[in-house]
């Protein structure tokens, strides 16, 4: 019996204070807070949808999932 193994896929969460809302654009890159790197997209998702709540009457926080797995290897 073949056993199947799942690709390790890691997604980066950070957030931070930006420009404009409606864009991705840091006030200060530099204190861009780091949530942490997953393994998979639901424990990425869960990660930022706890930090996008707590920040959510803040208009200028914004939290987003980087994929690091298409950055690492775009053919994936």
């Amino acid at each position: 019996m073949a056993e199947t193994e799942s690709k390790q896929l890691l997604h980066l969460v950070m957030g931070g204070r930006v420009k404009d809302p409606r864009t991705l654009e840091f006030q200060d890159p530099e204190s861009i807070h780091v949530v942490g790197v997953y393994s998979n997209f639901e424990s990425a998702e869960e990660a930022w949808r706890g930090n996008a709540q707590r920040t959510v009457d803040d208009a200028e926080m914004k939290y987003v999932i980087v994929h690091l797995h298409k950055l690492l290897d775009p053919e994936a």
